[in-house]
């Protein structure tokens, strides 16, 4: 079956890559099986294993892979010096004996500083985590701040465009009124102008007559 797993990587798949690289790195093996081995148990491709590595997990590791190289260019040293040596011959009982004390020092050695490393990048990991935690929640926060007064501006906006027709109405309402009113009082001065009088004098010149009671 083709894997074709799409969902995103989570903390315990990161700390199993990281591990299962580390262990390779140090049995002198390559990070190709690591991916291969990783990938089988997720359900992921190596490819995808491979790029989560370089791409993500590994800059949280350095000091982890520096010393895992360490431990396996002593590994090597160590097998080296074995294979030099002259074979001595040692009684089962006693053979068996140093095999297991060698194993178990060597064990210990790589557990101990596994584990110390691993706890330091685990307490990184963890505050880091808490921390882009922390902005997460902050840029949420504000963005629903932001949200609400975008919400009251808009609020305000349709109040105040409502309140800017209703007083353009009311203006034209005015004009109106204020046009009519001026038409009204040029009509009433018309009709209160009377056409004046004339009368000829003895000279024969128009003499304008006095409006006023009859004398």
């Amino acid at each position: 079956m083709a894997k074709v797993r799409q969902d995103a990587w989570s903390h315990e798949d990161d700390l199993l890559l990281a591990e299962t690289v580390l262990r390779h790195i140090r049995e002198g093996s390559t990070q190709l099986h690591a991916f291969e081995e990783v990938g089988d148990k997720l359900n992921r491709t190596s490819a995808a294993c491979g790029f989560r590595w370089n791409a993500e997990v590994r800059n949280k590791y350095n000091d982890a892979v520096e010393l895992a190289k360490r431990q396996r260019k002593e590994k090597k040293r160590a097998n080296a010096k074995k294979v030099k040596q002259p074979v001595i011959t040692v009684p089962p009982n006693e053979q068996k004996e140093t095999v297991e004390t060698t194993e178990a020092s060597e064990q210990q050695s790589i557990t101990m500083d596994s584990v110390i490393q691993f706890l330091k990048q685990l307490n990184r990991d963890y505050q880091a985590s808490n921390q882009s935690k922390q902005s997460l929640e902050q840029v949420q926060q504000e963005n629903e701040t932001l949200k609400n007064h975008v919400n009251e501006l808009e609020t305000k906006l349709t109040r105040t465009a409502k309140q800017l027709e209703t007083v353009q109405e009311d203006y034209q309402v005015f004009m109106q009124i204020m046009d009519r009113a001026r038409k009204m009082t040029v009509f009433e001065d018309q009709d209160s102008l009377k056409s004046p009088s004339f009368r000829m004098d003895k000279n024969g010149n128009l003499q304008q007559v006095a409006d006023g009671p009859n004398q």
